[in-house]
């Protein structure tokens, strides 16, 4: 079976969240892309969160993604 992704580009960001105090630190550890049959997702991780953080899937921002290059 092969779940093949839309496009080349991934559609999400995957980021582990944690707490240094009141302060949220984001990093991202992965990418999303829906299937064609828009029936669900592969996912590629580039590490796994620890130290019990949140992990959240946010749509890719085309102009946040310019300005961090």
């Amino acid at each position: 079976m092969t779940n093949q992704a839309s496009s080349f580009r991934p559609t999400r960001r995957i980021y582990a969240v944690t707490k240094n105090g009141d302060k949220k630190i984001w990093r991202s550890i992965g990418a999303l892309w829906p299937h064609r049959d828009g029936k669900g997702f592969n996912h590629k991780l580039d590490c796994l969160p620890l130290n019990d953080a949140e992990i959240v899937v946010r749509q890719i921002d085309d102009e946040a993604e310019e300005g961090a290059r």
